[in-house]
């Protein structure tokens, strides 16, 4: 019986005691974290111009100054072609197509300021994100 003794007051002190949950402060700063709240609304999308020149892409004033050009790009030396960079995309209509790579182009949004370009330009749109390409 005496074995039994201290076994029960160990018992006993445990049941009466406070859980140690209730010592913990939890609002304190920094140590919970709240989950980020996200914007769930959906993003309207930008109107999809076609055709255009995306950034990157070349106008040149002339065909010659497209011809200078790709000659300077192999490395040929020559006069400097009149051309610029396109820096944002840019709506335009296509005006006539002189082969593979020679596109003559007039911009929409610039009062109709044409140009030559070699861009690839398709006939049809591309299929964008969220639409299947549909084979026949």
């Amino acid at each position: 019986m005496r074995r039994s003794g201290p076994w029960r007051f160990v018992i006993l002190c445990l049941a009466i005691a406070q859980p140690a949950s209730a010592q913990v402060v939890w609002d304190v700063p920094n140590i919970v974290v709240p989950k980020p709240k996200f914007d769930r609304s959906t993003v309207p999308s930008r109107a999809n111009t076609w055709p255009r020149l995306d950034p990157g892409a070349v106008l040149c004033k002339t065909e010659a100054d497209l011809q200078r050009l790709v000659a300077s790009r192999r490395g040929q030396p020559g006069a400097r072609p009149n051309c610029q960079l396109i820096q944002a995309p840019t709506a335009i209509s296509i005006v006539k197509r002189a082969g593979l790579g020679e596109t003559q182009v007039a911009l929409t949004d610039q009062n109709g300021q044409d140009g030559w370009t070699d861009a690839w330009l398709p006939e049809r749109p591309l299929p964008y994100a969220g639409k299947g390409v549909q084979i026949k």
